[in-house]
């Protein structure tokens, strides 16, 4: 039953969040600052969930040529800069891992 009761205090945590945004904001607009800014976010949070599983292996920290993750990341990273698709990324990025693995 804990279980459940923490599944719904989250639900309703995660809603007070989301929907503190509405009550508080309402129609009033964000200033061109704070909306300049808000646009990095997608990126910023990308980079701090994906950079430290390319770079840290074993406990350490790995930029060796033996790091297959490093290399299809960096690989994943230029397709996508390159062409902009994020399916192509995904199918470039986890081919380049399978191979880097393999050999």
């Amino acid at each position: 039953m804990t279980v459940w009761w923490v599944i719904l205090g989250m639900g309703l945590v995660s809603l007070a969040m989301r929907g503190s945004s509405i009550l508080f904001l309402g129609e009033r607009r964000l200033p061109a600052w704070l909306t300049e800014a808000l646009a990095f976010v997608p990126a910023a949070v990308l980079s701090a969930l994906v950079l430290p599983e390319l770079l840290w292996r074993g406990g350490h920290v790995d930029v060796s040529f033996d790091n297959a993750r490093l290399w299809a990341g960096l690989l994943a990273i230029v397709v996508a800069w390159r062409w902009r698709n994020v399916l192509l990324t995904l199918l470039v990025g986890m081919l380049a891992l399978w191979t880097f693995q393999a050999l």
